[in-house]
């Protein structure tokens, strides 16, 4: 919604009924604007009118309301997956492959790339979890929903978070990882946390911290990396892992 829609549809969601006068002394919404507003909210579903002198407007039941909302989301979703893959790919030239790393922001973008690699792990995975609140549901059952063929080894920091990680994913190797410097004790509440590590196939990688202020999640993506750098990385998140355990051993 833009600022009006959304501004008069809490209005009236406060509201058993209430005129365009009232509902912008309500939200502050310029009277004139009210009608143009509560007219694009009628075309949603979201709001109805009494055609009485004044008019009187109404907003659906919440949960019809959410209801409507949701469906309008997956639709716009749905036709904006439909219309991006039937864009055509621009074929590159040199196919040799290339080292690179790129950036993301944001927790949720973050958790869908991290759940991609795993989902499309053949070989190996090996994740540190940096902290708990990154054990969500959705990273769980991609975890459990690994093949039989992929060797899953995730480190955690505590023991108490090890603990939570063997109960959720009890298909997993489990260690406590020796990487106090992600967010050990000696670490300042103003300092930038490592919030989560992932080694995929032993050439695609993963890195997280966590903004100490605003808790932003924000990461660095890597692929293509069969060389030195991955070998160090390896050995670095599995601190803590018994080498016979080591499925890179």
């Amino acid at each position: 919604m833009k600022e009006y829609e959304a501004r008069c549809f809490v209005g009236l969601s406060r509201l058993n009924t209430g005129t365009a006068k009232q509902l912008s002394e309500l939200t502050e919404v310029p009277r004139t604007r009210v009608y143009d507003a509560v007219r694009v909210l009628e075309s949603q579903g979201l709001v109805e009118i009494q055609h009485s002198n004044p008019q009187q407007f109404r907003a659906v039941p919440l949960d019809e309301a959410t209801e409507t909302l949701r469906d309008q989301y997956e639709d716009r979703v749905e036709r904006l997956h439909d219309a991006l893959d039937t864009v055509d790919i621009v074929e590159e030239d040199d196919e040799s492959p290339v080292q690179q790393v790129w950036s993301m922001v944001g927790r949720t973008a973050i958790e869908n790339r991290t759940n991609d690699l795993i989902e499309n792990a053949s070989e190996e995975v090996v994740l540190v979890v940096g902290d708990e609140l990154l054990l969500t549901d959705d990273l769980v059952t991609t975890l459990n929903g690994i093949g039989n063929g992929v060797e899953l080894v995730i480190g955690a920091l505590t023991p108490s978070l090890e603990d939570q990680i063997q109960t959720a994913v009890p298909s997993a190797t489990t260690f406590i990882s020796g990487l106090e410097w992600i967010h050990g004790k000696d670490t300042a509440e103003n300092d930038t946390a490592i919030g989560r590590l992932v080694l995929i196939d032993r050439s695609v990688f993963l890195v997280s911290s966590i903004m100490p202020e605003s808790k932003e999640e924000q990461a660095i993506f890597g692929e293509g990396f069969g060389n030195g750098l991955v070998v160090i990385a390896r050995r670095l998140m599995a601190q803590g892992l018994v080498t016979a355990h080591d499925p890179g051993q």
